[in-house]
């Protein structure tokens, strides 16, 4: 039980200290669940929905960054722009195989 309440501390601290990567690590787990599931289960809906949230979450790191750069800005940028592009590729094959 003690695990579990320092966990929960965790995320409430986390949450609280900065709010923006919060957001955008809650996105990519979500995505990440999203894209296992469609590994696990080969439906459309699980793939667009995960590839959506890392569309949403590479975005909003980038302005993030682009507004409030933080110390390692560059390896930042350059794994969000990774996961933007793959994101991307994704749909682009997810169209032609229609």
């Amino acid at each position: 039980m003690r695990l579990w309440n320092f966990w929960l501390n965790s995320f409430i601290l986390a949450s609280q200290y900065n709010p923006p990567r919060f957001v955008e690590l809650l996105m990519l787990m979500v995505a990440i669940a999203m894209l296992i599931v469609a590994i696990i289960l080969p439906d459309r809906p699980y793939l667009v929905l995960g590839l959506s949230l890392v569309v949403g979450a590479s975005i909003s790191i980038l302005v993030r960054e682009a507004i409030a750069p933080s110390p390692q800005t560059k390896v930042t940028r350059l794994t969000a722009l990774l996961l933007l592009f793959i994101s991307f590729y994704g749909f682009v094959d997810l169209l032609y195989t229609l």
